[in-house]
């Protein structure tokens, strides 16, 4: 109780073309008053397979700040789960992704409000290329006891390429009935004004394309309190 911590996990292959399994398993446990902040990048090899299932628990006037990006592996698919269990709790999770080739993530969200007065804020925004390819489902559940809850949900996606395709699909489940809860998805191509735009000022297409990302994900990075954490992100998107 009102204490404060920091975690962060990488997950990386020994080469880029490591062939492997991965089976990645966290539970966090925020106690009443304490403030977790947790960072999880995964940048494994593309012939790897990924898997991960987070489950997080946050307890009275506790916060939770989450950070997930995606980036590596052949195929992924993360389940990520915050239950809002004590009266004042709250959660903020941040996610942001970058497929190409034939990669594909899928993203399996859940904000379980259990008790009132809590508060959580979901957002993932992902970049597509070639053929690749990513699933969101978002769900906010609001048992009948969770009185006042303040949730929001959201996941943009943008497409770099003609066949990269992205399924957005957000979701409410609501039992109480003094509740605040939005959600918001897309899924565009990169707007071709802006495109012209930059070019028509001397930019190449690829670095014209790489500014207009950049704009893109800002608003994401710009969530992440942890410098440290916030500069990587942004260079692994660079990269």
């Amino acid at each position: 109780p009102e204490s404060r911590f920091s975690l962060i996990e990488e997950l990386a292959s020994p080469d880029p073309e490591f062939a492997g399994y991965s089976n990645a398993v966290v539970e966090l446990f925020v106690g009443q008053g304490a403030k977790v902040e947790y960072v999880s990048l995964q940048n494994l090899a593309r012939e790897t397979w990924h898997f991960a299932s987070h489950r997080a628990r946050v307890e009275r006037d506790a916060e939770l700040d989450w950070v997930a990006g995606g980036f590596g592996s052949k195929k992924g698919k993360v389940r990520i789960e915050n239950d809002l269990s004590g009266q004042g709790a709250t959660s903020r999770v941040t996610g942001a992704y970058f497929a190409d080739g034939d990669q594909h993530l899928d993203y399996d969200t859940l904000q379980k409000h259990i008790a009132p007065n809590t508060t959580s804020d979901f957002a993932f925004k992902g970049a597509l290329r070639d053929e690749a390819t990513a699933v969101w489902r978002g769900m906010i559940r609001v048992e009948p006891d969770a009185q006042k809850t303040n949730a929001y949900q959201e996941n943009r996606n943008l497409l770099l390429s003609p066949k990269a395709h992205a399924d957005s699909i957000p979701g409410l489940e609501i039992q109480a009935n003094d509740v605040l809860c939005t959600h918001g998805a897309t899924v565009s191509q990169v707007d071709r004004d802006q495109l012209f735009y930059a070019m028509a000022r001397g930019l190449t297409k690829a670095d014209a394309e790489r500014l207009i990302l950049r704009g893109f994900f800002q608003d994401v990075l710009d969530r992440i309190e942890l410098e440290p954490v916030r500069e990587a992100l942004g260079e692994a998107l660079e990269a």
